[in-house]
């Protein structure tokens, strides 16, 4: 699935997410999506979520559990 389109992204979903102070080395953090913060259909840097850790970052990809 495609974690630039929002409709692959709900809530409860695992994903890994860059958050932006993390953006030039590309880290990633694993959670839980709580919110969606992107109301655009697609976003070309993946969709802002904020996971219920409280943190806020772009999904760059979806985790299969």
């Amino acid at each position: 699935m495609d974690p630039k389109q929002r409709k692959n992204i709900h809530v409860g979903l695992k994903v890994a997410v860059v958050q932006k102070q993390d953006q030039p080395t590309g880290k990633v953090t694993e959670g839980i999506v709580m919110k969606l913060l992107t109301n655009s259909t697609v976003h070309p840097h993946g969709i802002k979520v904020m996971l219920e850790s409280k943190i806020v970052g772009r999904v760059v990809s979806i985790i299969q559990d």
